[in-house]
């Protein structure tokens, strides 16, 4: 193994490098003032997601200072914002049910080197065969099952047993005491109305922070009996690390995986989506941002945090307010800092239904009913993935709804390619002949097939049964030139039909093997299976003629 070339593929796939920061001594101006507008927009999602998620707001807000940092740092993007999100907290809610909240630690710190080594392995570039539908229909799945749970936060009541999230929401509706929730509710109210309306009034206004703001003050002066957020620690806490013995880790595993499988997914989509909103921007590259959102998880997991990903909406208002460097990207996560340092006082009197507003509004935002009509006009099969990938997101988890959108679409693309493809029976090109009764032996004892697409054994099951009913055929010239996937079961089905065929005493000739396609057939046998090596052919017209010659010997010896 060469080691040297291992260890430069390692440092290019992990390191910072000077090239990160070009443009930044003309431009830190505008970095830095994009990065205190994405901190304005960030301070009460990362705490709503982390009192959303089960572990608290001070860890939501532990998440997007230290996550965002080292994922700005380390990452493959010039534009993105990591932290704390909503489809995370999707997937956090029942690990924090089922393990408890001292859990999440530990599965951001195992999560964090799956997603490392997934970077260093070279698995990045794997997101681009992800399909539309499967990331349209997890996506409105995801804000359904934000705003699903949110109903316990903003109706100020006890939240239900269970871990999905529709059950949890419709058990809390049966038990809640409207008359103690109707501050609770006001407040949404409030919140909803402020971050919907302030945008019509001036777009550059930081709606999300000021709803919250106004609603916390609303509570404070009319002294409404609501939840609070609660003291948080006025600094960072020190790094430390969790229970890591194998008891603790294999019980884990599994919620690990399902982590960082969503850390890597939602961090390049969000980058992707950032790439396509900043066209002077050099583009993500995909094995170094998920190199570098592991490091940040396992950063997150060392301080007490939750599990981190790149935030598409965090991203684009980064985008949006200038950023083009990763210090926009850092700068939110210093000002957030701040905030732990000298903000703690007025975050403790937050109302806890102010933030569920916040994240009702943001997972209304989710759902794009264009794209889904969009979806479900553009055919069957588009339609059908979205919806399982919706309903799967709903129901079970993010995960399975990934795997299983993934997984149909797969075989709705192989019944489509399956269809486009088969084989073909074609007229015999014109030849020279001496008489017209030759022109008909010929046409009767010899057989041309092309051969589309790519090759299923469905289709090598009708070819033998057709020529089955063709008993005078005598030699069959199968035309490969338009094979475009040959992969090893396709090369083993050609395998079968030319050695089924010369069984039964029929010669084969082979026209048109691609290059590309040369190796694999030999590796499979497909030429040893012919009778002469010579039975392999670039032009048509000579293996019509070497077909005919075979006819001729066939027709002397009888």
């Amino acid at each position: 193994m060469d080691w040297r070339r291992v260890a430069t593929t390692v440092a290019h796939r992990a390191l910072p490098r000077r090239s990160d920061y070009a443009g930044l001594r003309t431009g830190w101006r505008t970095d830095a003032l994009a990065g205190l507008t994405v901190a304005v927009v960030a301070l009460p999602l990362a705490l709503g997601f982390g009192v959303s998620s089960g572990v608290g707001a001070a860890a939501g807000l532990v998440t997007a200072v230290v996550a965002g940092f080292v994922a700005a740092m380390f990452g493959g993007s010039h534009l993105q914002v990591s932290g704390p999100t909503g489809a995370m907290t999707v997937v956090l809610v029942p690990i924090v049910a089922r393990f408890g909240a001292e859990s999440v630690a530990v599965v951001a710190i195992m999560a964090g080197g799956l997603v490392v080594l997934a970077g260093l392995l070279g698995l990045g570039r794997l997101v681009a065969y992800i399909p539309w539908p499967v990331v349209e229909g997890f996506t409105l799945g995801i804000g359904v099952v934000i705003g699903l749970q949110q109903v316990p936060l903003a109706l100020d009541t006890p939240k239900a047993e269970g871990e999905n999230a529709a059950l949890v929401a419709l058990r809390t509706l049966g038990d809640v005491d409207w008359s103690a929730a109707l501050p609770a509710v006001g407040l949404v109210v409030l919140v909803v109305g402020l971050m919907v309306l302030l945008p019509r009034v001036n777009r550059t206004l930081p709606a999300s922070l000021l709803a919250v703001a106004g609603a916390t003050v609303v509570a404070e002066l009319a002294r409404l009996d609501v939840a609070r957020i609660g003291a948080i620690p006025a600094t960072l806490p020190a790094p430390g690390i969790p229970d890591l013995t194998p008891e603790a880790t294999s019980a884990l595993f599994s919620a690990a995986l399902a982590v960082a499988a969503l850390a890597a997914l939602e961090s390049l989509l969000s980058a992707q989506v950032a790439d396509g909103m900043a066209d002077d921007v050099p583009r993500t590259h995909p094995d170094r941002e998920l190199v570098g959102q592991g490091l940040a998880n396992l950063a997150a997991g060392v301080f007490g945090g939750v599990p981190a990903t790149g935030a598409i909406a965090r991203t684009a208002v980064n985008v949006r307010a200038g950023g083009r460097t990763r210090v926009a990207a850092m700068s939110h996560a210093v000002v957030l800092a701040g905030v732990v340092y000298l903000g703690t006082s007025f975050v403790a009197r937050i109302p806890l239904s102010a933030l569920a507003g916040v994240l009702l509004v943001t997972a209304a935002r989710m759902v794009n009913i264009r794209t889904a009509r969009t979806i479900s006009r553009s055919g069957r099969s588009g339609a059908l993935v979205f919806l399982l990938t919706f309903g799967a997101t709903v129901v079970f988890d993010l995960v399975v709804a990934v795997e299983l959108g993934v997984a149909v679409a797969a075989v709705l693309a192989l019944r489509a390619m399956a269809r486009a493809s088969g084989l073909h029976r074609e007229p015999l090109p014109d030849v020279e002949v001496d008489t017209v009764s030759e022109r008909a032996l010929l046409a009767e004892h010899i057989a041309v097939y092309r051969i589309d697409g790519a090759l299923f054994f469905a289709d090598v099951r009708r070819f033998l049964d057709e020529l089955a009913q063709v008993a005078d055929v005598r030699v069959v010239v199968l035309r490969l030139g338009s094979i475009r996937v040959l992969d090893t079961s396709g090369a083993n089905a050609l395998a079968e039909i030319v050695a089924d065929l010369q069984r039964r005493g029929i010669v084969v000739l082979l026209k048109g093997l691609r290059p590309e396609h040369r190796q694999v057939v030999e590796v499979v046998g497909v030429l040893a299976e012919l009778q002469h090596h010579k039975h392999l052919f670039d032009d048509l017209d000579a293996a019509v003629e070497h077909a005919r010659s075979h006819v001729r010997r066939a027709q002397t010896s009888a």
